[in-house]
């Protein structure tokens, strides 16, 4: 590969393509940062809303750190693998104390901070500080996969040695951050994971293409096996408000709220287990008198499937919760509920309830 000529094109390419993306018009540091993180795992057309959200309330780095967890993960609420948010608090607080409020500028220093990995320093190091380090994510491993025509998975080691090798050896002093970008570009708009190769400006170095094993590379890992899980949620109404409870620090989705409920053991009927959930987690006897539906929702390899129900109180039960399985709970308001940060089960679940007429009249709230 004629590393300048290759540069050059790509360059070229991006200059007149480039996505017109928020974090690109202004960038900083912080705007850098924050756009990096909400585009790991997610799609960009997604991340684009959130960004704007996102700037909106915590403008800079002292209003990240001086948020309370709740309003941060609220922000939060929807884009999924919640410690990415609760990092970016706890690196805002590092900044304030270690930088004085400066973001840091070296790659180490950067590196560093809470959640910040390899790739996210690069990115920051190159597009906000314009220092020559690379930023390999998904899209660039996809990409060298097939400008190398590399034969094992890119998940080896071996494999992204070498790809960081091949890209550290061409990437450009004078406009690390745009190279960076470009490679990201490309393999987001034209060497995807379906390549369009008529439209690549880079066409000329890729030995895949020449090789005619386009279609066979990056080669991947096996998939691991997906797990499937049926559980029962209820929606408790007592006296005109809806119980909720937060998850507990050490739990997976910590610090976001829930209704009750959880796996339907074997033998069990949904609303069998519902009554039991109930029981062992806030000592509440109830009766799941109505069947809301079913929501299915994954996370990382789970297969879910909800059952939701609309739930009562016995006659004989106490209407004092005790919150064995949480840290901390409360009957609220239905029209409070917009200020609580769920899980996408759960936020999906008050999602079609709002949208259900024979629940429109309680939770008549913007989700």
């Amino acid at each position: 590969m004629n590393g300048n000529i290759f540069t050059k094109d790509l360059l070229a390419w991006y200059d007149h393509h480039a996505r017109a993306l928020p974090w690109r018009l202004e960038r900083s540091p912080y705007r850098t940062w924050i756009s990096e993180v909400m585009a790991q795992q997610t799609q960009i057309d997604r991340v684009i809303g959130y960004f704007e959200h996102w700037m909106d309330q915590f403008p800079n780095i002292e209003s990240v750190a001086k948020a309370h967890e709740e309003q941060i993960l609220k922000a939060w609420e929807g884009l999924g693998y919640y410690s990415r948010a609760r990092n970016i608090q706890k690196a805002a607080a590092v900044i304030i104390q270690e930088y004085g409020g400066d973001f840091p500028q070296t790659p180490e220093d950067i590196r560093s901070l809470p959640g910040v990995g390899e790739y996210t320093a690069g990115a920051i190091a190159s597009i906000a500080f314009r220092l020559p380090v690379p930023a390999i994510d998904a899209n660039v491993l996809r990409v060298f996969s097939r400008l190398l025509d590399i034969e094992i998975s890119v998940s080896d080691k071996a494999a992204k040695d070498e790809i960081a090798k091949q890209v550290c050896q061409i990437l450009p002093e004078a406009r690390p951050g745009t190279f960076n970008q470009a490679l990201m570009e490309l393999g987001a708009l034209v060497c995807s994971k379906r390549p369009l190769c008529e439209n690549c400006p880079v066409s000329d170095h890729c030995v895949a293409l020449k090789n005619k094993t386009v279609d066979k590379r990056p080669v991947l890992s096996p998939k691991k096996k997906s797990i499937q899980i049926e559980m029962a949620t209820g929606v408790l109404l007592s006296a005109g408000k809806v119980l909720i409870q937060k998850r507990k620090p050490d739990d997976i989705w910590p610090g976001l709220w829930e209704f009750p409920g959880g796996g339907i053991e074997s033998g069990e009927s949904p609303e069998e287990a519902l009554v039991r959930e109930y029981m062992e987690e806030v000592e509440l006897d109830i009766i799941p008198h109505e069947k809301i539906g079913v929501i299915k929702y994954s996370y990382t390899r789970y297969r879910v499937t909800m059952h939701c129900y609309l739930c009562k109180l016995t006659d004989t039960a106490p209407v004092t919760p005790v919150f064995n399985e949480a840290s901390e709970g409360a009957f609220v308001l239905p029209d409070e509920l917009d200020g609580f940060a769920f899980p996408s089960g759960h936020r999906r679940l008050l999602e079609s309830m709002r949208e259900d007429v024979r629940y429109s009249s309680l939770f008549s709230f913007s989700v």
